[in-house]
């Protein structure tokens, strides 16, 4: 194997080892809170702190990680984010107070922050648009599913073997094999973009009104919709964000460019991910409480139970690689969302107390994950269609930030509406109508996103990825070594 494939393979490698990563330390300690609440003396309102420190630091800088990647090179953040994660995965494992182990999720945030958008951004640079760039999208989202999989399994399996500590230390091991890999791809430290400036004052909006509008939609389980904390909240997060549009359409290298959304496959690929997690964060969530609260299951036994799910997204990654050239991303997230929808409407169909684990789990289970599975092939080609070299970090970071505010806007709204249907009641009967509620929606939302990625994505031919040229190249700053970019040319 001569040094370009071996340089491609590695960088593949090491975007699905962030990929994984990252969604592995968004489940892997959900598990563990009981024993982490016991260990540190968490309050009840402080151990929440536990998961949203993180979800706060990682939605609000996720545009901010994405444009570094593009000013100052991928190597360059995705190093800083693999040293920043698995010093801040070690400090938690070795936490002896509430506050520690507080601020080392937030500083796991901040590093999650800088890796899911270059993953993304590397394998939009470093593979040609066609066959190649959809097998390594479909292994992309293969991995990302893997992970939230692996950690709900993890999380129960380590802290019953060693501890809650267990599910923060798991983290360095791979980080430092992602160190190891980076090291062999061939990535270039890359010099600065000539002129380019980083837009501090969009940077700062951007994260400080995406961080508050998280926080508004993660606390509405504590503070009402109505109340004046979370009206609050969310009004100075939209001031905040309209506030960086207007210094968006006024600067010259915006954190943002807006004309990047005039394009359809963008648009489209941003609107679908914001109501696919709408709909499939919360359903993980409330599969989870029916398993455990409804249906008795322990919560190893609940873990394992996902591995079906995990097994359904594959496949449906397996099949979208093959189709999309065929259909193209639209018809088939169209597909994908209403497979998906389907699989959410049997969940809601027989979430019953005495529901079995075939047809209440394993059967919805394996349709709902199929639809998602082909959904993550056709979002990555049309969120980085007609993207230049040099914004393929913006167009990440943006895809992602689009994914997580919708996982919090559609977690906070079923959470709520559930609690509205069960009201005082806590008898599994009481909980299962809740969650059948909110599986109802959850399947809404994504019947919903179907229709939409048709309408803005109606032609195939459309949404094919333009490979840019030796000058776009030349004036991008891209950093992928020179060997592993010929062979993304052609």
């Amino acid at each position: 194997m001569d040094d370009r494939s071996r340089h491609t393979r590695w960088l593949l490698v090491v975007a699905l080892t962030v990929q994984f990563l990252v969604a592995l330390d968004m489940s892997v300690v959900n598990v563990a809170l009981p024993d982490v609440r016991r260990g540190l003396g968490f309050t009840p309102e402080g151990l929440l702190w536990v998961v949203n420190a993180y979800a706060l630091a990682f939605g609000g800088l996720l545009m901010l990680g994405g444009r570094l990647a593009d000013l100052i090179g991928s190597r360059r953040v995705l190093t800083a984010g693999l040293v920043l994660f698995g010093v801040a995965s070690l400090a938690g494992g070795l936490a002896t107070s509430p506050g520690a182990l507080v601020a080392a999720r937030a500083a796991q945030g901040i590093g999650a922050a800088a890796l899911a958008p270059v993953g993304l951004a590397l394998i939009a640079l470093a593979f040609p648009a066609g066959p190649a760039r959809s097998r390594a999208l479909g292994l992309w989202g293969m991995a990302g599913a893997a992970g939230g999989a692996v950690g709900v399994l993890a999380g129960g399996l380590l802290t019953d073997a060693a501890g809650w500590r267990a599910v923060m230390l798991v983290n360095v091991p791979i980080v430092l094999f992602a160190l190891v890999g980076a090291a062999r791809t061939g990535l270039r430290g890359g010099s600065v973009r000539t002129g380019a400036r980083l837009d501090v004052t969009g940077a700062l909006l951007v994260t400080a009104g995406t961080t508050l509008l998280v926080l508004g939609l993660v606390r509405t389980s504590t503070h009402p919709w109505g109340s004046a904390p979370t009206l609050g909240t969310l009004g100075a997060a939209v001031l905040l964000l309209t506030a960086f549009v207007a210094v968006a359409l006024r600067t010259a290298t915006p954190l943002l460019r807006p004309g990047l959304l005039k394009g359809r496959p963008v648009l489209a690929a941003n609107l679908f991910a914001l109501l696919l997690s709408s709909g499939q964060f919360a359903a993980f969530y409330f599969v989870s409480l029916h398993m455990q609260f409804v249906l008795g299951y322990g919560p190893t036994t609940a873990g394992a139970a996902f591995l079906p799910f995990t097994a359904g997204i594959v496949a449906g990654s397996l099949l979208a690689t093959r189709a999309v050239a065929a259909l193209g991303p639209g018809r088939l997230l169209a597909a994908g969302g209403a497979l998906a929808a389907l699989g959410l409407a049997g969940f809601a169909a027989t979430a019953r107390a005495d529901g079995g684990f075939l047809l209440s789990i394993l059967a919805p289970s394996l349709v709902c994950s199929v639809g998602i599975g082909m959904c993550f092939v056709p979002l990555g080609t049309a969120a980085t269609t007609d993207v230049a070299p040099e914004e393929t970090g913006m167009a990440s970071g943006l895809l992602n930030s689009s994914r997580q505010v919708g996982g919090s806007l559609g977690l906070a709204v079923l959470v709520t509406v559930a609690a509205q249907v069960t009201g005082d009641g806590r008898r599994p009967a009481d909980l299962a109508a809740g969650h059948t509620a909110a599986f109802w929606v959850c399947a809404g939302l994504l019947a919903a996103a179907a229709p939409a990625a048709l309408l803005l994505l109606p032609r195939p031919e459309r949404t094919a990825p333009v490979v840019a040229g030796k000058n776009s190249r030349k004036n991008s700053g891209a950093d992928v070594d020179p060997a592993v970019s010929r062979s993304t040319q052609g």
